[in-house]
């Protein structure tokens, strides 16, 4: 068993051949985690039609892996594109405009081993510090009812709540959460700021 004083080895960018198993570590805290949020039925709809890896992240260098001793520990991510479901947004949508618009934040899980010791905190900073470093001044989320919890203590504020209908006609609820970023120290430009890194280190 881990210490859950410890943090994670390490953070990096997450790679194509990452996919199958971040696509396990999924459906996996899902199953595991949103029951008392969501019906069965409700879970798989989600996993079937939202939930899914969204490959455009890792193609962009916006999705990270947080690992532990080896394993996945959490996966979480940023993007400078429009919307916030699965597999449709991996045909490449137009960039947002950071003067404008708010970058969003995507797909963030953790494995249930590891759960509530701090790994969607460290991954959401994470992509806090890119997409300020890109120049967002802010986010925005769609969070299920289990992820709000996160949210909220890391500063998103709920704008609505919805009730998302899916292909099957499974209707889920969620929350569209937004938090104001504070200026950062210094701004690169866009072409910079979203180059991939090969590892971002973790040290406590």
């Amino acid at each position: 068993m881990k210490d859950p004083t410890q943090m994670p080895d390490h953070v990096r960018l997450a790679q194509p051949a990452d996919v199958p198993s971040i696509r396990l570590l999924i459906r996996l805290a899902c199953r595991e985690l949103m029951p008392a949020d969501y019906t069965t039925r409700q879970i798989e709809s989600l996993l079937r039609y939202a939930l899914d890896i969204d490959r455009q992240l890792i193609f962009d260098g916006t999705y990270y892996i947080a690992q532990w001793g080896g394993r996945i520990a959490g996966v979480g991510g940023w993007s400078f594109r429009p919307g916030f479901l699965g597999e449709e947004n991996q045909t490449g949508a137009p960039r947002l405009c950071p003067a404008k618009d708010a970058a969003t934040i995507r797909l963030f899980f953790v494995h249930p081993d590891f759960a509530r010791r701090g790994i969607g905190r460290l991954l959401l900073s994470t992509c806090e510090g890119a997409a300020q470093r890109a120049g967002f001044g802010a986010l925005e989320l769609a969070a299920t009812l289990t992820g709000a919890g996160l949210y909220a203590a890391c500063g998103f504020e709920i704008v609505s709540r919805f009730d998302a209908k899916l292909p099957d006609g499974v209707v889920a609820t969620g929350f569209r959460m937004r938090k104001q970023l504070s200026e950062p120290a210094r701004r690169l430009s866009n072409r910079a700021a979203l180059q991939p890194e090969a590892r971002i280190e973790h040290k406590p």
